[in-house]
């Protein structure tokens, strides 16, 4: 079989990549081995769990509710339908998918893949389904094989009671007790869910704080939360051993725990992600791999290997689905001749815990690493109209500015709904605007975003909604 692009992958880089070649009129040709278009994200990532984060605020706001004098009875949890609905969502969006597919001519193979040489795929069958060709020659490949959850050997067992990402959204049932290894994004997410299911929640991370890396002010009203919610955060904490006990898993700490021994009707290992760049014959081609396991790209997406390129979180962090569609246009443009590239100056991040965490462009942190002097303003969203309404007061927006020029060089968010308001502070971002650009947009009154704007005139010394001091010039 030949085809003019050979896409390896159908996840959120790889369908997309497909589709707009497609609609430039590429013969596009998508290998993938799962059943169902959309890779891990939409299968059991991104789609499934913050269907069941939803879940889980929807059941905090009914208690919040009490504050106005409004009670509900203790919620009745019916795991089969909460399993539907989540299936539910993913079939509706995958089912999509197969129908995009189709009206642009995107020929799809289900298959294993791996690469004979610079020009052909070499397909091995997956389950039952028969293969009509064995080869495909291609122009151009794109690899989005994506990533899986690490493995880590001495926190591995042959048991059902040990669950990854993975097998943690399949919520085969609610666990009494659940130790969460890792107090990273997905971890934190996942013990949300299972704490608002009925599950006592524990958290240990190594490091001393949760969400390694993000800027403490950001993280500080979610830990507090967290405190409220999880049974145990145990910080600067490592698990030594795991065993199964058959009706549990005894767990063995080195750190802050006083019972250094203790048992968990179940264990989450969520301690990041792997690319897959094993098994796919980049041996057989002049692409390279780093020490890291990611496949070596360009700015264009384009491996050492001029045939072949490579998107998403194979190609390098962040593992982000959005950053993966991104990369698949920009390696279809480059593809098609034009001379685009992939040089974002803000790729945003969103942590979906109660509340939300979200951030784009340089950070404090970052910026403290590398020695560089910024001003931070910042705007609490206890002066918020909006927030008191709602009852989310304990968030916050702030503004990293580059002093000399008064451009805005990030953005950090804590709060209800963060991760939809920090779309404008990217656009403000990539469009190299000043604080006073923020200043002088007018947003609605009232809304969360307003906190926006609100804190670019924290920076300005303008902010009517609270009292701070005019900067000095």
């Amino acid at each position: 079989m030949d085809t003019q692009l050979a896409i390896v992958g159908g996840g959120p880089g790889g369908y997309a990549a497909a589709f707009l070649a497609a609609d430039l009129g590429i013969e596009v040709t998508l290998v993938h081995d799962e059943p169902r278009l959309g890779g891990v994200c939409l299968l059991r990532g991104c789609i499934p769990s913050k269907a069941l984060l939803h879940m889980a605020r929807v059941m905090t706001e009914a208690k919040e509710l009490a504050a106005w004098g409004i009670g509900y009875p203790a919620p009745s949890i019916d795991l089969d339908a909460v399993r539907s609905r989540k299936e539910q969502v993913i079939a509706t969006l995958t089912g999509g998918l197969d129908q995009v597919a189709k009206r642009r001519k995107v020929r799809v193979i289900r298959a294993r893949a791996s690469l004979e040489d610079s020009s052909t795929l070499l397909l091995a069958p997956v389950g039952n389904e028969p293969l009509k060709d064995a080869r495909v020659r291609f122009e151009h490949c794109i690899l989005a094989t994506g990533s899986r959850p690490m493995e880590i050997p001495t926190l591995s067992l042959p048991s059902d009671r040990v669950m990854n990402s993975t097998t943690a959204l399949a919520l085969a049932d609610v666990p009494e007790s659940l130790l969460v290894i890792g107090g990273g994004y997905i971890g934190l997410e996942m013990g949300t869910v299972y704490a608002s299911l009925g599950s006592r929640v524990s958290v240990v991370e190594m490091t001393d704080g949760l969400l390694p890396g993000v800027d403490r002010n950001l993280v500080k009203p979610l830990a507090k939360r967290l405190e409220a919610d999880f049974e145990a955060i145990w910080l600067g904490t490592t698990v030594v051993s795991l065993k199964d006990k058959k009706d549990a898993i005894e767990v063995t700490f080195d750190g802050q725990p006083e019972t250094k021994v203790q048992r968990f009707s179940r264990v989450l290992v969520s301690v990041g992600r792997r690319p897959n760049s094993e098994g796919l014959g980049l041996e057989n081609t002049r692409a390279e791999v780093n020490g890291r396991g990611f496949i070596v790209v360009d700015r264009q997406c384009r491996t050492a290997d001029p045939r072949i390129l490579a998107i998403g979180d194979v190609a390098g962090q962040p593992m982000l689905a959005h950053k993966a569609a991104h990369e698949g246009k920009v390696a279809v443009e480059v593809i098609s001749g034009k001379a685009t590239t992939f040089e974002p100056r803000a790729i945003p991040a969103v942590v979906f815990t109660d509340p939300e965490i979200a951030w784009a462009g340089l950070t404090e942190t970052e910026a403290k690493a590398q020695g560089r002097k910024v001003d931070v303003a910042g705007f609490p969203w206890a002066a918020s109209g909006r927030a008191q309404a709602i009852g989310c007061t304990d968030g916050m927006t702030k503004w990293v500015i580059d002093p000399e020029s008064g451009r805005v060089l990030g953005c950090g968010i804590v709060g209800c709904g963060a991760g939809d308001l920090v779309s404008e502070a990217v656009l403000a971002i990539e469009m190299g605007a000043v604080v006073g650009d923020l200043v002088a947009t007018i947003h609605p009154h009232p809304t969360l975003g307003e906190t926006l704007g609100a804190a670019a005139e924290v920076h300005e010394g303008t902010a009517t909604d609270l009292y701070r001091p005019k900067r000095n010039r």
